[in-house]
């Protein structure tokens, strides 16, 4: 690879990490008063401790950037366009989650849409990993944290009906 193609795949690298991030951020926002208003909910014993999510949370969509990075270096986004589309459309239905049960407190749409992200994550991981398996398998702790999340989500939704209607 050549100085300039390094150069190159490092910006792209950098792109594909921001555009990750910035869902993040959108969900975020969504998020300003997540600590004290999930702390007031009802939540069952195995619920890991709020200071828990941010920092997996950042490793995810770290992996998730690197991930959609490995796919675009296969030939672009022309190449891989519906592949990519979808890693994108993925992190709108991430980013939403956090608007329903945060911002909304929706706990049926939340629900609903966490399990439309499983599923659209899985849909990723599998065009991700024809084109390079190991983007693919960068999605795999995603996957598992989204199916912990469902299940959670599910769990307090039904804990705090009044709260999450």
């Amino acid at each position: 690879m050549q100085a300039a193609s390094k150069g190159k795949q490092a910006m792209a690298l950098l792109v594909w990490l921001a555009i990750t991030f910035s869902a993040s951020a959108i969900g975020a926002i969504a998020s300003v008063r997540a600590a004290s208003f999930y702390g007031q909910l009802v939540q069952p014993d195995w619920a890991p401790p709020s200071a828990v999510f941010g920092p997996v949370w950042t490793v995810l969509y770290a992996l998730m950037g690197v991930s959609a990075w490995l796919v675009w270096r296969e030939g672009g986004v022309a190449k891989h366009r519906s592949a990519l589309t979808l890693f994108l459309v993925q992190l709108a239905v991430n980013a939403l989650w956090s608007w329903l049960f945060f911002a909304w407190h929706r706990g049926a749409l939340a629900m609903a849409d966490i399990i439309l992200l499983a599923l659209l994550i899985v849909a990723t991981m599998r065009s991700f990993w024809k084109v390079r398996p190991l983007a693919g398998i960068l999605l795999v702790p995603y996957l598992c944290w989204v199916l912990f999340a469902s299940a959670l989500n599910y769990a307090v939704w039904q804990l705090n009906p009044n709260v999450l209607g």
